[in-house]
């Protein structure tokens, strides 16, 4: 049977914790006691857990009842060999590192064990030393893997994460508000809202605010990947799962943990890896596809959907227990119409930005260009409002009337039209009346003044 670290027995003296993951869990696999006890007292008050097998054959039992990030194997076992085994857990899809220990090794031998897939290969006798540095080795190959992954895959989306939380209307305020309170604890979160108001920059915010932000940040899009393919890229799969794999290959929660996995338009999810994720959420476990082994997981979730998900679970194409476990923290993110005073600030940021990036000098807006801009709706939100300076930039001017349909609004008059205030602002002020279809407490709220105010002002002018 095999044998778990017993804290009961004697303690090895005090040490320097190995840097990385102090919560990897070591297998140490030799018929020999002494060599055991030798590699478990010197681990042990390093590593969290430590567990230790006689055969080949215990380890395997020991890796069906927990999951194990680094196995120190003997190469010379009774049964089944070290090197044999080794090359069945990569078939069967273990991913962890592996150190190969032998006292009788040449080069062919060596050979043969970095072709099984071992991450290290040591001759007995050695010093605490050279354990201690080949684990500190994988640890740094682990924590560099992750980080090579993540870089690559956010430079795939091109996704601009400058944008930040920019705008000082109410809503951007109480969003603030309720990040920092949400920051601070694990719990999912949910974002909802029209595409481009900015929910990735969001989740973005919300994991550099919160302790996992050293951790990587994963964002996945839902709708980018066949279902058919999709369970294994967020849970990874063995070699024997797909056909024609040469390899076996870790998921996007591997390569998130520590940190947060955002996963956009999750409602593109098929409903088998719906019920996956929730098993994920429920357990913190994952088993990638095609493996018997159950992995643990160390990963915030957070969730987008430019659908409504309550109406998606009305449909049926939404499970509803997913959806409840998602919404723990739900937040609706206003479309840009909804927040017109944010409009200015972020005009000037993306002019600014962009002006920067492309080596061009930045837009001059004038006041009427900017009314153009207040009365539009922007259905694409942010992200179009975005785009359009930046082909302003491009083309060298801001063309904001080609926003509108000809019939769509009334014209603005050119700077030159009027030169009377009072004139340019009940001009303004009929302008914004048109774009609202004369809603006058909506009018108001867009102009920053009272609606009496307003209802005052359209009484003037009808008496005059």
């Amino acid at each position: 049977m095999t044998t778990i670290f017993d804290p009961t027995l004697p303690e090895a003296p005090p040490a320097t914790p190995i840097e990385g993951w102090p919560d990897w869990s070591i297998l140490i696999v030799d018929d020999e006691p002494g060599m055991r006890n030798f590699l478990l007292k010197s681990l042990a008050p390093r590593c969290q857990r430590v567990h230790v097998a006689g055969s080949a054959e215990d380890g395997a039992q020991c890796l069906q009842q927990q999951h194990v990030d680094l196995i120190i194997l003997d190469i010379s076992l009774p049964g089944q060999s070290g090197v044999a085994w080794l090359q069945s857990l990569r078939e069967q899809g273990y991913r962890g590192y592996v150190i190969l220990i032998t006292a009788f090794a040449d080069l062919e031998t060596a050979i043969e064990a970095l072709r099984a897939g071992a991450s290290d290969f040591i001759l007995k006798p050695f010093r605490v030393p050279q354990i201690l540095n080949a684990i500190k080795h994988c640890f740094e190959c682990a924590r560099l893997a992750r980080e090579n992954f993540v870089l690559k895959h956010t430079l795939s989306r091109q996704i601009d994460t400058s944008t930040g939380l920019i705008g000082q209307s109410s809503f951007m305020q109480a969003l603030r508000e309720l990040l920092a309170r949400v920051a601070v604890v694990d719990s999912t979160v949910l974002l909802q809202g029209e595409s481009g108001t900015g929910k990735e920059m969001v989740a973005r915010a919300l994991h550099q605010m919160s302790p996992r932000q050293h951790g990587p940040f994963v964002p996945v899009n839902c709708a980018s990947t066949s279902p058919e393919l999709m369970e294994g890229s967020l849970f990874g799969y063995a070699k024997s799962a797909v056909k024609g794999a040469q390899h076996a290959r870790d998921g996007l929660f591997y390569y998130a943990q520590g940190g947060t996995l955002f996963l956009d338009e999750v409602t593109e999810l098929p409903q088998s890896v719906q019920a996956a994720l929730l098993r994920a959420l429920e357990d913190l476990h994952i088993r990638p596809v095609g493996s018997s082994q159950l992995v643990p997981v160390n990963v915030r979730i957070m969730a987008a959907s430019n659908r409504n998900l309550r109406d998606e679970v009305a449909a049926g194409r939404f499970r509803a227990d997913l959806y409840y476990r998602l919404q723990v923290v739900d937040i609706t993110m206003a479309p840009l119409r909804e927040r017109r005073q944010d409009i200015a600030e972020l005009a000037a940021h993306f002019n600014a930005q962009l002006a920067q990036r492309m080596a061009v000098s930045p837009l001059c807006v004038s006041p009427a260009q900017m009314d153009y801009l207040m009365q539009y709706d922007w259905p694409g939100n942010a992200r179009e409002l975005r785009n359009l300076i930046e082909r302003s930039l491009i083309l060298g001017e801001l063309n904001v009337s080609a926003l509108y349909d000809a019939p769509a609004r009334h014209p603005l008059a050119s700077p030159g039209a009027t030169t009377n205030l009072q004139s340019l602002e009940k001009q303004h002020i009929q302008s914004v009346l048109y774009s609202v279809q004369g809603d006058k407490s909506r009018a108001a709220e867009l102009l920053g003044i009272s609606k009496r105010t307003l209802e005052r002002r359209c009484a003037e002018w009808a008496g005059a």
